[in-house]
């Protein structure tokens, strides 16, 4: 090649791609890593979709979600698959075209299906095995059938614990549920792990003491009240903050990837029952 074609080679502007930054930190043996790993997230509310998201953009080859909603108008202050023009959709549905649409390579399972105490292990137990399973469910008792299913299966597991009525991201942390204060949701997961034998079950969860809610009988905007007895609100930038966090967490760990700096230990998957 003479030297006007090398000049030329060298002024060619280079084709760039989806996971150029992600190479630059990761190496591309962490990136085959990644684009050969499976997650399995349970919800797809502000939490589970924004993790989704992350999870997408940051490499993650394979994702098995699973929710029964529809997108709902309350939802857009808040949540990934979340937009006037959704509203109606399966959040399924519309999360599996925003991971496509960012990732066209990712393998996507999707199951529209609501996640009751008798059906969620036989659920669990009919899709492929993950390499990592996020909870983002809303309800206790599935959260608890999970974490135990995770347990005796040998699966790695992140549960994320309520955001709402809460405002400052700051007080965000991971840790095991037998370490965590200040949240009534995780009050109430100690006491039941304590009873199911679930131990070291690792979460995201905020350390801040909820906001005031809204009590029975009282009026929402529009003359409005309440269906339940609280109305717990929540702001636009904490769901999907504790989203991202969980998706940087799983990221890490698959990728075995992990700052000298970093005071978190990797989350291991926990011994099979019997020891295999």
């Amino acid at each position: 090649m003479d030297e006007k074609n090398a000049t030329a080679a060298e002024a060619a502007p280079q084709v760039e791609t989806a996971t150029d930054r992600l190479r630059i930190i990761l190496g591309q043996e962490r990136l085959d890593t990644l684009a050969r790993s499976r997650v399995l997230v349970l919800g797809l509310g502000g939490v589970g979709s924004n993790c989704v998201e992350a999870l997408a953009r940051g490499g993650v080859g394979e994702l098995v979600l699973v929710d029964r909603d529809i997108v709902q108008p309350s939802n857009i202050n808040r949540q990934a698959v979340a937009y006037h023009s959704t509203i109606g959709r399966a959040k399924t549905d519309v999360m599996e075209e925003i991971v496509h649409d960012i990732n066209p390579d990712c393998k996507v399972t999707t199951v529209h299906r609501f996640l009751s105490k008798e059906n969620l292990v036989p659920t669990l137990e009919a899709l492929p095995r993950p390499d990592y399973v996020v909870d983002a469910i809303d309800t206790i008792s599935q959260k608890l059938i999970v974490a135990k299913w995770c347990q005796d299966t040998g699966l790695r597991l992140i549960s994320s614990m309520g955001g709402a009525n809460k405002l400052n991201p700051e007080r965000l942390r991971f840790s095991t549920i037998e370490k965590t204060k200040s949240c009534p949701i995780c009050k109430v997961m100690r006491k039941e792990c304590r009873k199911r034998g679930i131990r070291g079950l690792h979460v995201l969860y905020s350390s801040e003491v909820p906001m005031p809610v809204t009590p029975r009988g009282a009026e929402l905007p529009g003359g409005r009240r309440p269906e339940k007895g609280v109305t717990l609100g929540t702001m636009s930038y904490m769901p999907p903050i504790m989203g991202q966090m969980i998706a940087g967490r799983v990221i890490c760990d698959l990728a075995d990837l992990h700052n000298d700096l970093d005071v978190q230990e990797p989350i291991v998957a926990p011994r099979r029952r019997g020891g295999r």
